[in-house]
């Protein structure tokens, strides 16, 4: 049985979110858990939100459904929305604690069912579908776990307060958790090393700067709910946000980026 140990008098750990992209997840070596591995080992305590954009893809071409992209987001339908749930639910959840236990890390795996972890309402049914935004997070579960020196892995899919499965944009998830854990810092882990502009990788940036190249049209879509998740994050008092890539090196998002 797990129980909390917050009654002990120890220093608390920092707390690395690390949102792992669907794009990448099928690329992802046992190097790359071996660095969580020692991330871990440092010092940190860690908390993964995964998406499973290529395994979903699979899952509904074989089932015969069809799906838009609409602003970096899933159009989900009712039927969409199940095939979505048991792929991440069932499948690719499952995966990334085999690898991770597989290199020593103590996984389990959760979704937003499990203790009302992600509560959410429709974001625009007549656009989205069942597609969620997230009206609580709740992370007593996951302190808990954390407490006791396990990874918490949680897939994108949110309830609605009657139990209907939401699909939920994971670079969204990850924010909310971090900020509803109080975050030190979120690693937004793609396949796209960071944001580029004119084809560099921007080793710094600021809202300000993100701000004006969502204008200008040199952030766009998919990086725009990423840099929106961080954003947010920075807005709520996460020190930094990290979009990195396998070797988690990219561009650090923070406040202080404006100055320096």
């Amino acid at each position: 049985m797990i129980t909390s140990k917050s009654t002990q008098a120890t220093e608390p750990k920092p707390l690395t979110v690390i949102k792992l992209g669907g794009s990448l997840l099928e690329q992802l070596t046992a190097d790359f858990y071996v660095q969580l591995l020692a991330l871990k080992n440092s010092g940190h305590s860690i908390v993964i939100v995964h998406g499973g954009g290529p395994a979903i893809n699979q899952q509904l071409a074989d089932q015969n459904i069809e799906t838009q992209i609409k602003d970096g987001l899933r159009v989900t339908s009712e039927k969409a929305v199940k095939i979505v749930q048991s792929t991440l639910v069932g499948l690719v959840n499952p995966s990334i604690v085999h690898q991770l236990n597989s290199v020593g890390i103590q996984a389990i795996g959760l979704n937003g069912f499990d203790d009302h972890l992600l509560v959410c309402d429709y974001l625009d049914p007549d656009v989205y579908q069942c597609v969620g935004k997230i009206r609580t997070v709740k992370p007593e579960l996951l302190s808990i776990l954390i407490e006791n020196d396990y990874v918490p892995v949680l897939s994108c899919i949110g309830t609605t307060e009657g139990g209907q499965a939401l699909n939920i944009n994971a670079d969204t998830v990850a924010g909310k958790v971090a900020f509803a854990l109080q975050a030190d810092e979120l690693l937004l882990v793609t396949d796209t090393p960071g944001i580029k502009i004119n084809d560099l990788t921007q080793q710094h940036s600021s809202p300000d700067q993100i701000a004006s190249w969502i204008e200008s049209g040199d952030i766009y879509g998919g990086m725009i709910p990423k840099v929106k998740a961080a954003l947010e994050c920075i807005e709520a008092g996460v020190l930094s946000v990290q979009i990195v890539g396998e070797s988690l090196q990219g561009t650090t998002i923070s406040r202080e980026a404006a100055i320096n």
